[in-house]
C-alpha cells in the first residue's frame, strides 16, 4: 500500500528532524566559544557550561533554543517538523478510512493536526519576550495545548490500531504495536505524575531533565512508526513477452 510507505517515511523525518535541530542547538549552547568573533556568537543567556540535560537536567529546552544564533535551527526546523505531522495525521486518517470505514474514530485527526498548529505557534514566539502576565500564560497554553494534543492524538491512533488489529496481522508488526501502548501509556502516566511538581517553584534540574527525555518520548512514537508498519514493495507490470 503507497499510504502505508508514505507514512513509514514522513514518520522517521518526524524523528530525525527534531532531535537533530535540538541537539545542535545543545551543541551550539556548549561550545559557543567557536562562534567566538564571527556573525553567530552566541547571546550570553544561551551559554552554557558542558551537560547533558537528559541526565543533569542543567539545560532547558527554551535557553539552549531561544537566543541567537540556535534559534535560526530551532524555529525552521519545529516548523518543518509540523508540516510532517500534518502530512503524518493525515495520510493515518485516509489509510484508516480505508482499513476499517464502520468502526473508525477520527479524533487522532484533530488533534494530531491541533498539535502540530500549536508547535507552529511555540516556534514563532519563542525567544520574544513582552513583560505581559496575559503572554506569559499565551506561551504556556500553547506549550501545554502541543503536548496535550499530542497525548491524545497518539493514544487515540493507538486505541484505534488495537481495535483492528486482527484484520491487520499481516501489515504490522505486533510487537512494535505493544510498545507503542507501553510508550504513550508512560508519558500519560508521567504526564500526570508530574504535573505537580511541574506547578512548582522547586526542583528546577529535574523539570530540566524531565522535559528533555519527554520530548524524546513523544518523537519516538514516530521511530516506531516507521518500523511498525511493514513494507510494501510497488507492483511492476511488464509488457508480455519481456
Amino acid at each position: 500500500m503507497e499510504s502505508i510507505n508514505a507514512i513509514k517515511k514522513i514518520s522517521i523525518w518526524i524523528f530525525i528532524v527534531p532531535i537533530t535541530v535540538l541537539n545542535l542547538c545543545l551543541f551550539v549552547s556548549i561550545n559557543y566559544h567557536l562562534f567566538e568573533n564571527t556573525i553567530f556568537l552566541v547571546d550570553q543567556i544561551g551559554r552554557s557550561g558542558f551537560t547533558i540535560p537528559y541526565i543533569d537536567g542543567s539545560l532547558s529546552i527554551s535557553r539552549a533554543a531561544r537566543t541567537y544564533p540556535a534559534y535560526l535551527l530551532f524555529k525552521p526546523g519545529m516548523i518543518i517538523t509540523s508540516i510532517f505531522l500534518i502530512k503524518y495525521w493525515i495520510a493515518n486518517n485516509k489509510l484508516f478510512l480505508t482499513l476499517n470505514k464502520n468502526g473508525y474514530r477520527k479524533f487522532f485527526l484533530f488533534f494530531g493536526v491541533g498539535s502540530a498548529i500549536f508547535l507552529i505557534f511555540h516556534s514563532l514566539f519563542l525567544g520574544i519576550n513582552f513583560e505581559n502576565d496575559f503572554y506569559k500564560f499565551f506561551r504556556r497554553f500553547i506549550l501545554l495545548g502541543f503536548i496535550l494534543f499530542e497525548l491524545i492524538a497518539q493514544a487515540f491512533l493507538v486505541i484505534n490500531l488495537v481495535k483492528i488489529k486482527k484484520n491487520i496481522e499481516n501489515l504490522i508488526n505486533k510487537k512494535i504495536l505493544l510498545l507503542k501502548v507501553i510508550l504513550v501509556s508512560v508519558l500519560v502516566i508521567v504526564a500526570l505524575l508530574s504535573a505537580p511538581i511541574l506547578n512548582s517553584s522547586e526542583y528546577t534540574h529535574f523539570k530540566h531533565a524531565l522535559e528533555w527525555n519527554y520530548f524524546l518520548g513523544i518523537v519516538s512514537f514516530y521511530l516506531l512508526t516507521s518500523i511498525f508498519w511493514k513494507t510494501f514493495k510497488p507492483s511492476v507490470h511488464t509488457p508480455e513477452g519481456v
